[in-house]
């Protein structure tokens, strides 16, 4: 396992579960609750063994929501203590907003509390708040996609591997485009490193930053800064398939490149 700060967790756990994505129209029409668990887990820091805290969803630490899914989670508590979550950069109504007695209580240990309300697209965190639950790693990554093609960014120092959507090259699933489309590419980085993103065939217009709409340069290649999401849009051109890839060798040299698959 890797040395972590509470950071690093967001990083390293979004990448463990944004391979694990399931059909949009099938995510978008379900009904089913998502199971959401704060429950202990064991790290290894430095060679030694650390009972930290942690929010178990289906495929790992943290939430990924796809376009147009509700947040509906039951969140059962599997701690020995009360707690309580808050959705991070989320507008819930405010019975659902996670804060100690404002209004709710904390729940108790075994006890379980549902919530559902309409999600705002973009990269977040949620998190107890109690402040020293926090501390001990009761955070992850709440991430809810939007319509836009989202490459998620992720990787670790130990072991020294780094993906695009979780994946190394040569396990990557290809984005996908029409030629005359045109597409929005979203870069979702989760790790703590920043990495200069390369599209062959192409040029695009940054036209995104942490959800704020700007009207930036065109070009091919795109620094995303460690936590930060960057958008850019362009017109899927001559069918083929085009590497998108990190620039920085190390990272490529661990497989950090998926493929641009455009279509006639």
């Amino acid at each position: 396992m890797n040395t972590l700060s509470r950071r690093g967790f967001l990083a390293a756990s979004a990448a463990a579960f944004a391979a694990a994505r399931f059909p949009r129209a099938a995510l978008a029409q379900a009904t089913a609750p998502l199971g959401l668990s704060a429950e202990t887990r064991t790290l290894d820091i430095n060679g030694r063994a650390a009972t930290v805290f942690g929010l178990a969803g289906p495929s790992g630490q943290g939430l990924a929501l796809e376009p147009g899914q509700r947040f509906r989670v039951d969140l059962t508590n599997n701690l020995d203590v009360g707690t309580i979550i808050h959705w991070h950069g989320q507008v819930p109504p405010n019975v659902q907003d996670g804060v100690p007695d404002m209004p709710m209580p904390m729940l108790q240990p075994g006890e379980t509390r549902s919530y559902d309300f309409a999600p705002l697209a973009g990269t977040y965190w949620m998190h107890s708040h109690v402040p020293m639950q926090e501390m001990r790693l009761l955070a992850a990554p709440l991430i809810v996609r939007s319509s836009e093609d989202v490459v998620m960014l992720g990787g670790t120092m130990r072991p020294y591997v780094w993906t695009i959507n979780g994946a190394v090259w040569g396990r990557h699933r290809p984005v996908t485009a029409r030629s005359g489309e045109r597409v929005v590419l979203s870069f979702h980085n989760m790790s703590m490193m920043a990495h200069p993103m390369h599209l062959h065939g192409h040029v695009f217009q940054v036209v995104g930053l942490n959800g704020r709409a700007v009207s930036g340069a065109v070009r091919d290649t795109v620094h995303v800064p460690p936590m930060t999401m960057v958008d850019v849009a362009l017109d899927a051109g001559e069918a083929a398939r085009w590497m998108l890839h990190c620039h920085h060798m190390p990272h490529l040299e661990t497989g950090m490149m998926t493929e641009f698959s455009v279509s006639a």
